[in-house]
């Protein structure tokens, strides 16, 4: 069931909310939910858990490039990666040591 919920909230802060929803392809009230619910999950993990990088740190995941990304096999990192995550032994006969 979804019940209405008024906020009240400076109007400069309404506006670059309502662009940030809209630059995702969200509602607006599906951004504060999403919020919500991310406080919640926060709420259950340990504090020692829950250490979010800076705003700044935030922006700058992923856009690393290695040199030649042809010397990077992303195929075996992503199975290292799940077979280190399952506890999966080396069944695909891929080397688990990527690199």
């Amino acid at each position: 069931m979804q019940t209405k919920l008024t906020l009240r909230l400076d109007d400069q802060l309404i506006q670059s909310a309502k662009l940030v929803a809209h630059n995702r392809g969200k509602a607006l009230s599906q951004l504060v939910a999403d919020y919500f619910r991310l406080l919640e999950i926060e709420e259950q993990l340990p504090l020692a858990t829950v250490q979010k990088p800076t705003p700044w740190t935030q922006s700058l995941l992923g856009i690393a490039i290695p040199e030649d990304k042809h010397q990077v096999d992303t195929e075996q990192l992503r199975y290292a990666y799940l077979a280190e995550k399952y506890q999966l032994n080396n069944l695909a006969g891929i080397d688990e040591n990527p690199v």
